[in-house]
């Protein structure tokens, strides 16, 4: 949107927004895939006729006759090449017609007859296929071992040795994945539902053989991701596969119950954590030992032990990850991957030698606070979690803890406290600034707005440099052609893209204050901070912070309430309060969702997930969090960029799945060590606390 004093919300709340479903070419038609019905083996025959017996079902591609495309890095996205299924829900055909209904009617009328394989979906702590991978998610090193663990563990006072399971998660943005594309004289142009229009517009230049000034992504508007897209998914290659095959515009939106087999999911984790202290709870040694699988196709490791190597000091650690290949849909990126499960398993077992200690569960994180990151040695840029501790303390009216919550009734009442951290992610970006003869400004950067207000932040931190109102800002993003920025992802949307504007915006009000006037096409500048980002730091640079939690336990029925929810943070400088306290209280929300409703099973039998809508797969509403409240710590650190801001939206959700474990065990004095938390884990066993 490239209007004054009309960032994003006007937009959204009148219907002007367009998103990727929302295009409407002429001419255009609808796509509707077709689901692989077997966990593994390969299509031994497909009969289209019935489909393309519908007059408006103008072609079925399937593997025997859709164009080649060319091999790129991600397997998951060579979409009909193939005979072969490598899971259930994998694409094996696409019906293109006039009307979504005749799209979708003919998708259920294709006739596949498959050669079927056994399968192998269930992650057991003894699978024989177990194996050690190089390196985990965000390229970090799968194993790393400090000092000597096992004499730590022999020579400890007080040991906690438990193990923590969360079942696999899925992202449901409440936009599904969808995209519209066409060819225009050998151009590609595609409107997609993704978090970064560069490695859309990347990956389909290199999956059909086009230079990537002959692609043009566009993700104007994106009804949330929370890293389901921030790569590219088979949808958006299927389209414009079609497209070039019909030579007309398609449009396709994936049905909400085949995303769990095609855009990604948190796999599940089995989390050995090991924690040696004295008898005055300062840690001696800490391990986190971590199983997680992926699928046969790609592999991708869920680094949840990394936090382990950031968060307390110790004189020895060891943090391993493992992983098992299996016939399941590929995981991927969900927020905080990693730090989200990895951080319930630690701060849990943090709750549990706080107990064994007698020790209060915020002073026992206070006597653990390291000088510099632990694994590397090397400082902090700042590290404010004791800070958040104290301040979220005495905000929260949290008392010394003792071992027992209270009783009102047949309701257990009982609070929670637990850590997070998150780090700072920053990517090369590149912007312009544009000055009108009117005296308004453009800011050109090819960020992506998912819903976080990358509009609004990046509009503040070029008004700030350029001393004049937000309102004579117009903002110019989501598309590939723009001066190229980095996915929105990983917290680092505005570390990446607002340097860049800070830098071009910097040179511009440089030249304005030097007297160049202001012809009348606009004066501009502009920056590239590849250089300066990939020069790297000294600094161990990340966000902390601290959630309480109050719930309650009914007694006889064993339904979990969540009473209050509080977080302190510490983010480096806040750019814009309204939009940051949004992003940290949605964090929070989904943390909740994740310890108390979220769940996923794959069914053994049938090689899927088993919850693939929202009415089985829970979510977080209103009714769940009445009282949910979010404070930061003032920080400007100018060691992570001329803003001194770090990235808030994934941070809000990494410890509040263990304050709200750690606040049930006070309550009921059942250490709940396997996410959700529910009845069927309570009940029975919190009667007579």
């Amino acid at each position: 949107m490239s209007g004054h004093a009309r960032l994003e919300g006007r937009d959204k709340v009148t219907g002007s927004a367009r998103y990727a479903d929302d295009q409407r070419p002429v001419d255009c038609l609808y796509a509707c895939p077709v689901p692989a019905t077997v966990a593994r083996g390969a299509v031994a025959a497909i009969n289209s006729s019935p489909a393309l017996a519908d007059r408006r079902v103008v072609a079925v591609l399937t593997h025997l006759g859709a164009p080649k495309l060319q091999a790129v890095e991600d397997p998951t996205l060579a979409v009909l090449q193939s005979a072969a299924v490598a899971h259930r829900g994998q694409y094996v055909a696409l019906v293109v017609a006039e009307t979504l209904e005749a799209a979708e009617q003919g998708a259920s009328d294709v006739r596949v007859t498959y050669t079927a394989e056994p399968h192998d979906v269930v992650l057991a702590d003894d699978h024989p296929g177990i194996y050690a991978p190089e390196v985990a998610n965000g390229g970090y090193p799968a194993d790393r071992a400090r000092g000597d663990f096992a004499a730590a563990w022999a020579a400890s006072e007080v040991r906690i040795d438990a193990t923590y399971r969360i079942s696999p998660l899925h992202n449901h943005p409440m936009e599904p994945h969808a995209a519209t594309a066409w060819w225009e004289d050998g151009r590609l142009v595609v409107h997609d539902s993704s978090q970064g229009t560069a490695e859309v517009q990347k990956t389909l230049a290199a999956l059909f053989g086009l230079d990537r000034a002959q692609v043009l992504a566009v993700s104007e508007h994106v009804g949330g991701g929370f890293g389901c897209k921030g790569t590219p998914r088979p949808h958006v290659v299927l389209a414009a596969m079609a497209a070039r095959v019909v030579r007309r515009p398609v449009r396709l939106a994936l049905p909400r119950a085949q995303l769990a087999a095609v855009v990604g999911h948190r796999a599940p984790t089995v989390q050995r954590v090991r924690l040696a202290a004295g008898r005055d709870g300062r840690i001696t040694g800490l391990a986190q030992e971590i199983l997680t699988r992926c699928s046969t196709l790609k592999e991708f490791v869920e680094q949840a032990a990394v936090p382990a190597r950031v968060m307390y000091g110790s004189s020895s650690s060891l943090t391993t990850h493992r992983v098992v290949r299996q016939d399941v849909p590929a995981p991927s990126w969900m927020r905080a991957p990693g730090e989200a499960p990895g951080m319930f398993a630690l701060e849990s077992a943090m709750d549990e030698l706080a107990l064994a200690c007698g020790i209060d569960p915020v002073e026992l994180r206070l006597r653990n606070e390291p000088d510099t990151e632990p694994d590397s040695g090397r400082p902090f840029s700042s590290r404010h979690l004791a800070d958040c501790l104290r301040e979220g303390a005495r905000r929260f009216g949290w008392e010394r803890r003792g071992t027992a919550g209270r009783v009102e009734g047949r309701l257990l009442v009982g609070t929670g406290v637990a850590a997070s951290t998150y780090p700072v992610l920053i990517s090369p970006a590149a912007a312009e600034v544009r000055a009108a003869a009117d005296g308004t400004f453009v800011v050109r950067v090819n960020a992506t707005d998912i819903g976080t207000g990358a509009r609004t932040v990046l509009a503040v931190i070029a008004a700030e440099v350029l001393a004049v109102p937000v309102d004579r800002l117009g903002i110019e993003i989501g598309r590939s052609d723009l001066p190229h920025g980095g996915v929105a992802g990983g917290s680092s949307g505005t570390s990446s893209w607002g340097w860049a504007v800070h830098a071009a915006a910097s040179e511009l009000a440089r030249q304005l204050a030097a007297g160049v006037p202001v012809p009348a096409e606009g004066l501009s500048a502009s920056a590239d901070t590849g250089e300066l980002v990939r020069q790297g730091t000294d600094y161990a640079r990340h966000a902390f912070g601290a959630q309480f939690a109050e719930v309650q336990v009914d007694r006889d029925t064993g339904e979990v309430r969540l009473r209050r929810l509080l977080g302190v943070f510490a983010a480096g400088r806040i750019l814009n309060p309204r939009t940051a306290r949004s992003q940290l209280l949605g964090g929070m929300v989904m943390g909740a969702s994740m310890a108390l409703l979220e769940e996923s099973t794959m069914d053994p039998r049938f090689g899927d997930h088993a919850e693939r809508d929202l009415a089985s797969y829970h979510v977080a509403v209103n009714a769940d969090v009445p009282d949910v409240q979010a404070y930061w710590i003032e920080e400007d650190d100018r060691h992570v960029s001329p803003m001194g801001s770090k990235g808030i939206g994934e941070l809000g959700i990494v410890g509040t799945a263990a304050a709200i474990a750690n606040a049930v065990h006070q309550a009921t004095g059942v250490r709940v060590r396997e996410l959700p938390i529910g009845a069927r884990t309570l009940l029975g066993q919190v009667g007579g606390h």
